[in-house]
């Protein structure tokens, strides 16, 4: 299993088209193979920050996660919308196969 999460950060005349993008992406990817679990949520601390936690059952599962049109123009919105780049964070580095020495990759 790989928990992935991912910070956003908003500007305040984006946020809201932001945050419907999120939910939209996160209903979608609840229904991909491997997904047990894709979830967003707003900064109690910084209102603009949009976090995503998510599960996957395997670096596979993931991976095809990303190549999902849906997915990849959702990565597109984001940067676009977004305040700067938003970062992918995968469990100590590990790459698609949970093994170690991969970084994160930028999403989109």
């Amino acid at each position: 299993m790989l928990i992935v999460t991912r910070t956003i950060d908003a500007r305040a005349d984006t946020f809201d088209e932001l945050r419907a993008l999120s939910l939209g992406h996160v209903a979608r990817s609840r229904a991909e193979l491997g997904c047990l679990e894709h979830g967003v949520t707003i900064d109690a601390n910084d209102g603009l920050r949009i976090i995503f936690f998510e599960r996957w059952a395997d670096g596979p599962a993931l991976d095809a996660h990303f190549k999902v049109p849906a997915s990849r123009a959702f990565g597109a919105k984001v940067v676009a919308l977004a305040a700067h780049s938003a970062r992918l964070r995968r469990p100590a580095g590990a790459d698609s196969r949970g093994r170690c020495g991969h970084g994160s990759r930028r999403y989109g």
